[in-house]
């Protein structure tokens, strides 16, 4: 029964689609096709991209769905534990049915194992049936799965029903309409955690992707991939960084409209008048978080290797220009940036890395509340300070300009 518990988890979701669905949005750019047509919208239902996560995301039902029907088998399994494996399962297929509405829309609603007749049959449902599926067994299962605090240090990474109401809340504000639903879960996490784990933010941001003690023991993460060194690994970030550090090719790389989101330090965005933003200085009183996610030309690269990244072309002052911005080549970044969050700095000299991907966190939870509370006008300096001011202090701002409630005056926008 465990191990079919445990492939399930393992097809939950892997570190190709964690990375690469960044390049679906413009928070990154690929090199490949399937990524550029996406991105310049010139995809097609044919493509391999949508074919292959179509396929796995009905594998990973058709596995729960099989766990489902035939886990009462099992006699000699206490009856709680197996309940509690059940809402594990469907947690899993919850998260399936999410991930293929976001991307497809209208599509076959599968909460029983099919038959092969019936799996050529089955029409789709609408994608709000669809939501309205998860959402309610979420909402059923939190009732069931045992809290963080309830399991053991070993089982670390399974299910919990802080992760049930943090999908759900994520769902809930999906769908745009239910803004005072995702208000009332996020409070049962923020302010009943006896009963649903003791979530905090962690102390430093960038430790949280790049620490491993920290990354894959700590009171922020709702629910994680889980890795372990040398036995299950992930090695996408060899094709992230610069190849000055050990990097491989350059697949991925982040965007200038991603760079462009990040604000000043004084709480200011970039366009803003008396943001002090320098085009000649673009990266200077920046958010932290900045510097924790994107290297950007000069960057000071810190950890197995300490060095100070090229990117600009023709600055280089050893000649090498190994991370130098030239367009069309395979090794050189695709946009004048590279990655360094997730960074392990115990991966070295191949970047097989055993961090915990992590899934659901209590900062998504935070901003999820604050994005539902400023919907419903409810946004004021309290709920500021519980939310985006406790982030920003977290993350390392201290100007009062960035901390402090500005009002609600075109926070909408």
């Amino acid at each position: 029964v465990y191990n079919a518990l445990y492939n399930n988890y393992s097809l939950m979701y892997n570190s190709s689609l964690y990375f690469y669905n960044e390049a679906t949005s413009d928070n990154a750019f690929s090199s490949s096709g399937d990524y550029n047509l996406i991105a310049s919208g010139n995809s097609a239902s044919s493509l391999p991209k949508f074919q292959n996560d179509w396929k796995y995301y009905y594998s990973t039902i058709k596995s729960c769905n099989l766990f489902l029907a035939h886990v009462d088998e099992n006699t000699t399994m206490a009856p709680d534990v197996k309940e509690r494996l059940k809402a594990e399962t469907r947690f899993i297929r919850a998260f399936a049915h999410f991930n293929l509405a976001k991307w497809y829309g209208n599509v076959p609603l599968v909460d029983r194992d099919l038959t092969e007749a019936d799996a050529q049959t089955i029409p789709p449902s609408s994608k709000e049936k669809v939501m309205d599926f998860v959402v309610a067994e979420l909402t059923a299962i939190a009732e069931i799965l045992p809290s963080k605090d309830e399991i053991p240090a070993a089982e670390n990474g399974r299910i919990t029903n802080g992760a049930a109401l943090a999908l759900e809340a994520r769902v809930l504000l999906y769908k745009g309409d239910k803004m005072s639903e995702v208000v009332a879960v996020c409070e049962k996490l923020m302010n009943d955690q006896a009963a649903y784990g003791t979530y905090q933010l962690v102390d430093n941001y960038s430790d949280l992707f790049s620490n491993p003690a920290v990354n894959r023991s700590n009171n922020e993460a709702l629910l994680s991939l889980q890795y372990v060194p040398v036995t299950r690994t992930w090695q996408e970030l060899w094709d992230f960084v610069p190849r000055s550090v050990g990097g491989r090719v350059s697949s991925m790389s982040p965007t200038q409209e991603l760079v462009d989101d990040y604000i000043m330090t004084n709480g200011k965005g970039i366009n803003e008048a008396g943001s002090g933003y320098n085009e000649s200085s673009p990266y200077v009183n920046r958010d932290p978080r900045l510097t924790a996610t994107v290297v950007y030309h000069e960057y000071n690269w810190t950890g197995q290797v300490n060095k100070t990244i090229y990117i600009k072309p023709g600055t280089d002052p050893d000649g090498a220009k190994l991370d130098e911005y030239n367009p069309g080549s395979q090794s050189a970044s695709l946009t004048g940036y590279y990655w360094r969050k997730y960074y392990d700095p115990t991966s070295l000299p191949n970047f097989v890395s055993g961090l915990n991907l992590h899934l659901l966190r209590y900062a998504e939870v935070l901003l999820t509340y604050a994005e539902a509370k400023n919907s419903l006008g409810q946004m004021d300096a309290t709920v500021w300070s519980e939310t985006i001011g406790a982030l920003r202090a977290r993350a390392g701002f201290t100007d009062p300009g960035a901390l402090n409630y500005p009002g609600n005056s075109g926070m909408t926008n």
